[in-house]
């Protein structure tokens, strides 16, 4: 362990000239408590555990799906009152691990989701105060299916990753008589069965309260068994490869154990029931008023929990004709059941399961009330770095439903829905949303643990499943544009966000496999056409049926997004001091472009498929590399979307691009009237209907309250929130400029029908806020900056400043015409 301790300079630049009121001056910190610095176990031999498994007992298949979920434990001795204790635990499946009775740690699901062929984490958790001198002494854990073996897709297939459940545990303690115990899971550990009967993710739980209750109360009273040791932990050598020729052959590959890289699992919040009634066919519903992903905590009062009786709790995300809309769950059960003891009240809460859900339905409870139910929400640790609000509620909503679908799909891993039976990390996906992500939540850990699974899973010919990670250790995906973009883009925007090399050192060979793949696809015309592609996946003309049906031709946006790739991995490698990569990828970059402009652009400035989103992409990603062709193509994509009446018509591709590809070429009031369109499809039109997170389709509910007949129909889905990224850019002005928030720019657009806005943002730097408001005929701006970020701005009236340092800057302007703030890059 190693302690340090902190202090901070605080400066103040001169005033800019455009003369603003200046606030704050700079100070020396005092310095901080001490911050202390714990190492893991950094090598193999630091590993003296070995993986257990239940041997037998009562059911002789324990090991094998569907069974009672087991406990594994053991008990041990103290020489002398502990002073330092770490338990180091990982699972085969998930783990809630109790020492003497008291749970450890705080978090929930672990070790969580990673590519289990490659990189198992394990959890270390302080237990110091859990445990004392002498003997007594008792560490065990609960196991559960979880992604290990529970189902993970549509097919309910279980076993994914293997049949039997095993733990992996090493306690450490160093007592005060200065000597050292280590407590590793081994054969003489026992085990047992618990009151959880089943528990399944996307299922749920059923436990039988008629069965001792909790970790330590089953095994001091079941019966108990033998463990069996099932395999020893395997490992990378310290220069294992990085590069992207990683086999997924497990039996070639070792599997690393590895340290957390982000934040766990956790309860994140809990939220009362807003209403509790009676649905048309006589159900008792509730509604927590907000969709979100966790379960339900239901309490039982004495008088109404009679033995034998069996609670149920089922839960969906929107109702439908008065009643719970379960159609869109498809195969997932989302139910939890309790078999009740007749002992009076109790808490009821699931184990080992996940639910996506504003809505549930409680049978076997008598007279339910709503201070009986609250809805325990989970998702990854995140801290929140990302602010907006403005004087329009409708937007606000929007921003907040962005919010909640972050919030509800970052579990571990970026997945595309929490409620459904595929909680799948899609690429495609995060590729599109990780701007917007990495600005309302510190996601970089999530992120980076994300892309090394990634980095493992690709093919060796660069290519990138559609799902990270893959489930079935067989399949082999096509490749697909847009989608294996994400291991090229989503480091990038990592980088961007915080300004850490290290990400795209780790994963450039990743990142440049990919384009090497689109190379090897396009040949030497460069354009990469046919194969397979989601392309503009869910465009909104596209049939419920067939999602696939985008306006925007395929073999566009392939060959836009191979010429994007090329450009960012010759960015990254110029960052990292590749220049040899840097001017080969470049160079690829510009002959893409050439071949997209030759094949697809014609004279006057119409691409081929003429649609949003071929124009957004040209764009946005400089494939037209001529400002008459640029004005031309927006001045095209402002006509289509007026043609539209202003309603969206991009799917996933050209969602997150089309307001700045609007802007950028002067109809910023082009991109507002898109923002604020109310009727289908549209943002807000999600909004009128109710909605509290993001849909997966356009109209996943439809006008008249029905649910889109499309077998795939979520409503949690963040992809398309892309747009709460350029409303803080454009809207609130607010735009980095270079890595980490080092410097920004404050260029508002004051829009007709708004009186005020703001957003603020926690930068690697310290908090970046601003705000303006309309005052009589004149805009009031204001802007915050922490110690060492410059901001650029550029007043409604036209004015710029430049300031520098910490301390809140103010200026006020004449409303003036409105500047067009440029894209943001990548």
């Amino acid at each position: 362990m190693v302690t340090t301790n902190v202090v901070a300079e605080t400066t103040v630049s001169a005033a800019s000239a455009a003369n603003p009121a200046q606030t704050a001056q700079p100070v020396w910190s005092d310095w901080s408590e001490p911050v202390a610095v714990e190492a893991g176990l950094l090598e193999p031999t630091d590993w003296t555990a070995a993986f257990i498994s239940p041997a037998n007992g009562p059911n002789a298949a324990i090991g094998a799906f569907g069974e009672p979920a087991p406990i594994v434990f053991t008990d041990f001795a103290l020489p002398a009152e502990p002073v330092s204790a770490r338990l180091h635990v990982t699972a085969h499946g998930l783990f809630a691990a109790e020492i003497n009775g008291t749970s450890v740690g705080e978090s929930v699901l672990d070790p969580g989701w990673t590519s289990y062929r490659h990189r198992l984490r394990y959890r270390t958790f302080d237990v110091t105060p859990l445990l004392h001198a002498g003997a007594g002494n008792r560490v065990a854990a609960l196991l559960g299916d979880g992604w290990w073996r529970g189902n993970l897709k549509w097919d309910n297939k279980p076993n994914r990753y293997g049949s039997r459940l095993a733990l992996l545990a090493q306690l450490e303690v160093m007592c005060a008589d200065g000597s050292r115990v280590t407590v590793a899971t081994d054969p003489s550990w026992r085990a047992c069965e618990s009151a959880v009967m089943a528990n399944s993710l996307y299922d749920g739980s059923t436990i039988d309260l008629r069965r001792p209750v909790g970790i330590d109360a089953a095994t001091r009273s079941m019966p108990s068994f033998p463990v069996e040791v099932v395999g020893a932990p395997t490992h990378a050598p310290a220069n294992a490869s990085t590069d992207a020729a990683h086999t997924r052959d497990a039996a070639t590959q070792p599997v690393q154990l590895v340290a957390p890289d982000g934040p766990a699992i956790q309860r994140i919040a809990t939220r009362p029931a807003v209403k509790v009634w009676s649905s048309p066919a006589g159900k008792t519903l509730v509604d927590f008023g907000q969709n979100a992903v966790g379960w339900v905590r239901l309490r039982v009062r004495g008088g109404n929990a009679t033995a034998g009786k069996t609670v149920t709790v089922r839960h969906a995300e929107v109702l439908e004709y008065g009643e719970l809309g379960t159609r869109p769950l498809r195969g997932a059960k989302a139910t939890d059941r309790y078999v009740l003891a007749g002992d009076g009240g109790r808490t009821l809460e699931p184990v080992f399961t996940l639910h996506g859900f504003r809505y549930a339905e409680v049978t076997g409870v008598s007279d339910l009330r709503a201070e009986d139910v609250e809805q325990v929400v989970v998702g990854t640790g995140m801290e929140r770095r990302g602010w907006f609000s403005c004087s329009d509620d409708r937007l606000n909503r929007l921003f907040e439903n962005v919010v909640w679908g972050a919030r509800s799909n970052f579990v571990d891993i970026p997945t595309d829905c929490p409620q459904r039976d595929e909680r799948l990390g899609w690429t495609g996906d995060i590729q599109v949303f990780s701007p917007t992500a990495l600005y309302l939540f510190d996601a970089s850990g999530l992120l980076v643990s994300w892309l090394k699974d990634l980095r493992a899973e690709q093919f060796p010919d660069g290519n990138v499943p559609h799902v990270v990670p893959e489930p079935d250790a067989e399949r082999v995906d096509p490749p697909a544009c847009a989608w294996g973009d994400a291991a090229t883009i989503v480091p990038w925007n990592v980088y961007l966000a915080t300004g850490d090399e290290d990400v795209l050192r780790r994963q450039i060979g990743s990142m440049t496999a990919w384009v090497d793949c689109m190379d090897a696809l396009a040949g030497p015309s460069h354009l990469w056409r046919g194969g397979f592609q989601y392309g503009d996946w869910l465009d909104p003309s596209a049939p419920p049926e067939d999602p696939f049906r985008a306006k925007a031709d395929p073999d566009v946006v392939a060959t836009g997004c191979f010429a994007r790739c090329a450009a960012v991995a010759a960015e990254a490698a110029r960052v990292i001091g590749d220049e040899d990569a840097a001017e080969r990828y470049g160079r690829l970059a510009t002959e893409v472009r050439r071949a997209f402009r030759d094949a697809y652009v014609t004279a006057d400035g119409r691409i081929a498929s003429d649609a949003q989103t071929v124009y957004a992409l040209a764009i946005e990603w400089r494939l037209l590399g001529d400002a008459r062709l640029e004005a031309l193509a927006g001045d095209r994509l402002a006509e289509l979307v007026a043609e539209a009446d202003c309603r969206i018509a991009t799917g996933f591709v050209g969602t997150p691009i089309v307001c700045d590809a609007l802007a950028k070429t002067g109809h910023a009031d082009v991109a507002w009237r898109l923002l604020t369109q109310t009727a289908c499809p549209s943002w807000l039109y999600q909004v009128t209907m109710g909605a509290t997170t993001i849909w997966e389709r356009w109209d996943s509910m439809l006008p008249d309250g029905s649910i889109n007949p499309g077998s795939m129909t979520s409503f949690n889905h963040y992809a398309l929130g892309t747009v709460a990224d350029w409303m803080v850019r454009a809207i609130a002005g607010l735009r980095p400029t270079s890595p980490g928030w080092r410097t920004v720019d404050v260029q508002p657009i004051c829009f007709d029908g708004l009186d005020h806005a703001e957003a603020r943002h926690l930068t690697p730097y310290g908090m970046v806020e601003v705000a303006w408001r309309r005052e009589g005929s004149g805009i009031a701006l204001e802007a915050a900056l922490p110690p060492n970020v410059r901001a650029n701005v550029m007043l409604p009236d036209g004015r710029t400043a430049t300031v520098t340092g910490q301390g809140t800057y103010r200026w006020h302007a004449a409303a003036g015409d409105r500047p067009q703030p440029q894209s943001a890059g990548a």
